[in-house]
């Protein structure tokens, strides 16, 4: 035998020898005279107590997982370490005595890499887990370890493959988020495929969240994606969660998987789950994969309750108060310690009566939370709009808790606006609805607009509404970082038919006429109230063809107007040639540059002021008869009073004499203003009659007041 032979035969003998003083070893020592050494070391390494209670084993058994064809290596054992009753203890803040408990806890390790000093871990089982998770209101968490931190790398190498679980239970209390849960988990009598529990979460989502708000969505274009999962993994335990959060009851039931892959990437976790904390339910089914690197979340999600608002505790994201809703859509993550996606893609739902869906996204890391997306809805009822804009009801206001009242004597709403939470998160979203279910009373057909947030400051730009036939464009900002809030806004309102605007006063059904206005204002303020009584800028309005009487008003809530045109006409019809308005606004003082109205009896002037801050009028209404005189208009009127309680009068005769010089030194400069918005009519074939009343104001043409006393 030649030489090298000899040598390669001598060292097979030696490697062969070890492996098999080594399997002796294992299987004849008693591992139990390492129990005080190994709890020592651990408590060492974790910081806290670590006891072995109960007996420690070693066997040998073969990998099932290793491949068993045309490899010798796939015939060798692997020893499987045991260890009974196992304790774990807690720090000394905690309010238990001990972090966990295992009835017993198994380690199976790879033989080979140690060679290489490499420990490959396949698998660990924990066998009936009892955990007591904590974390106190300064943010110390028991399950967070202090592992020693060595100056120099160690020449071996740890990797953990899988953990199994076994029925047992988990304690949560969290002091920080007013967490307490209980979860018992048990294992199911039979595995169940992954593609058969899809389909039934799927059904029992449904009728658990889709009842709420009557019509759910199509059952067809939701169908679970199982081709991936179908055929590697299926549930195998059952689990049940009971608890509070921030005060509110949790209930919940689920089914998991057994082993969680924590090396292969690609092997994924079953997850379902049916959760109900407060009224807001959510129910999920998927997987979870590559959770060492906190890898990725793919689910079908559902989420329904009775605003849209109560998620905010539960998911971090600020979202607006909405009716009763249900949607669902798919979910996914990508999950990392410093910052993490969430994406809600092809989500369908309803909201109240109407109709939702789009692509929502989350990222985190940042100094806030940013929320991307487009949502677009093809029938949208306006009633489902109301709370968004604070138009929700008295009672819907006190089941949110708002208790804030209005004074008896105040017009303008006094509730402050809830900007807290504006500043929790930024945005970017667009917004589409096609069709707008309105009452008559608010004929808005559809609406588009793009939503961004930035550390507090709410931009709508822009923000479209088709509005009676005709179109508004507006631009809003509103800064929730200002102490009180900073708002700004730009209006442009075009061909608003008035026959549209007014679909059962039957004096419009046939007019052509049209309104037309720009506002462009500024405020600060915390309410409706505080914003109008420091708001600055202009209003400017054009109406033509148009008609108006003491009924309309008071249908429209114009408590003033109403007044005021029944001291003048009653409550007749009267026919409005041309209304033309320029108000200019300081500090929440609107002083009138230019209020006329022109009918067919007479031009009627409105002077004076409007003081949103303490809401008082001090107005003077002239009226300027055509031709022959008409009795009931022959003394101007005053407006004093409130908002609220308008006092309206006749004035004294001298005042009709100033008010005609008044009007002819007034009215010069200020229908310039207002010429622009005399736009071409849609209708070709009808004039705009405020451009002739508008010339006629301006030339100085006035028609003759009567002399008459």
């Amino acid at each position: 035998m030649k030489r090298s032979h000899k040598i390669l035969a001598w060292i097979a003998g030696v490697i062969l020898v070890l492996i098999i003083a080594l399997i002796l070893f294992v299987a004849w020592f008693d591992w139990n005279r390492l129990k005080p050494t190994i709890n020592t070391r651990v408590s060492a390494a974790i910081g806290r107590p670590f006891e072995i209670q109960g007996d420690l084993s070693a066997a040998w058994q073969r990998e099932p997982s290793e491949p068993s064809e045309h490899d010798f290596f796939s015939w060798m054992p692997w020893p499987t370490f045991t260890a009974r009753d196992v304790h774990i203890g807690n720090p000394t803040w905690t309010k238990q005595p001990e972090f966990g408990q295992l009835d017993a806890l198994q380690i199976r390790i790879s033989p080979l890499p140690l060679l290489l000093h490499h420990v490959y871990i396949p698998s660990v089982q924990l066998f009936g887990p009892q955990l007591d998770l904590e974390r106190d209101a300064q943010g110390q968490a028991n399950w967070l370890f202090n592992l020693p931190q060595s100056s120099t790398p160690s020449s071996w190498r740890v990797d953990l493959g899988a953990i199994g679980f076994d029925k047992g239970r988990i304690a949560l209390d969290d002091a920080k988020t007013r967490l307490n849960l209980q979860v018992i988990v048990t294992p199911l009598q039979q595995a169940i495929p992954y593609d058969q529990i899809v389909a039934q979460a799927t059904n029992d989502a449904r009728a658990d969240v889709g009842h709420d708000v009557g019509k759910t969505v199509d059952a067809d274009k939701t169908k679970p994606d199982t081709s991936a999962n179908a055929n590697r993994t299926s549930y195998q335990f059952a689990w049940t969660v009971d608890g509070h959060y921030q005060g509110t009851s949790v209930t919940g039931n689920g089914k998991t998987g057994a082993v969680l892959a924590l090396q292969q990437t690609d092997q994924p976790f079953p997850v379902q789950a049916r959760m109900h904390i407060g009224d807001s339910k959510i129910a999920l089914v998927g997987t979870l994969t590559d959770p060492v690197h906190l890898g990725a979340l793919d689910l079908r999600v559902w989420f329904a309750g009775t605003s849209m608002a109560k998620l905010y505790p539960i998911i971090g994201i600020t979202l607006p108060e909405t009716p009763p809703y249900a949607t669902e859509g798919h979910l996914a993550a990508e999950l990392h310690a410093h910052g993490s996606r969430f994406s809600y893609r092809d989500f369908r739902g309803r909201v109240g009566g109407s109709d939702l869906g789009g692509n929502l996204e989350v990222v985190t890391g940042g100094a806030r939370p940013k929320l991307t997306g487009d949502l677009h809805s093809q029938q949208l009822r306006f009633v489902d709009l109301a709370p968004l804009i604070g138009a929700d009801s008295n009672a819907q206001k006190a089941q949110r808790g708002d208790t804030t009242k209005q004074p008896a004597d105040k017009a303008l709403p006094v509730e402050p606006f809830r900007t807290d939470r504006l500043r929790a998160i930024d945005a970017d979203v667009s917004f589409e609805a096609m069709h707008i279910e309105h009452p008559s009373s608010i004929p808005v057909n559809a609406l588009q607009t793009h939503l961004t947030l930035d550390n507090g400051l709410l931009k709508l730009d822009p923000l479209h509404m088709s509005v009676a036939g005709g179109s508004i464009d507006s631009r809003l900002r509103m800064d929730s970082g200002a102490q009180p809030m900073n708002v700004a806004v730009a209006m442009r309102a075009r061909h608003l038919q008035l026959k549209q605007l007014f679909p059962t006063f039957q004096p419009m059904s046939t007019s052509f006429g049209e309104i037309n206005g720009d506002a462009d204002l500024n405020a600060r303020g915390n309410s409706v109230a505080t914003l109008l009584g420091g708001a600055n800028g202009e209003v400017k309005l054009l109406m033509n063809d148009g008609a108006i009487s003491k009924t309309l008003l008071e249908t429209a809530g114009l408590n003033v107007a109403n007044v005021v045109i029944g001291k003048m006409f009653g409550d007749k019809t009267v026919q409005i040639n041309c209304a033309a308005a320029d108000l200019s606004g300081t500090d929440g003082l609107f002083t009138s540059k230019l209020f006329v109205f022109d009918t067919s009896d007479a031009i009627i002037n409105v002077d004076g002021t409007i003081n949103f801050a303490d809401e008082k009028l001090n107005l003077d209404v002239t009226p300027h008869t055509k031709g022959l005189r008409i009795f009931s208009l022959r003394s101007p009127l005053y407006v004093k009073g409130t908002l609220k309680n308008p006092d309206v009068g006749v004035h004294a005769g001298p005042l009709l004499l100033r008010g005609g010089g008044a009007l002819a030194l007034g009215v010069i400069a200020p229908p310039a203003a207002l010429l622009a918005l005399i736009v071409p009519s849609r209708e070709s074939s009808h004039a705009n009659t405020c451009q002739q009343v508008l010339g006629d104001l301006r030339s100085g043409k006035l028609p003759p007041t009567s002399s008459k006393k």
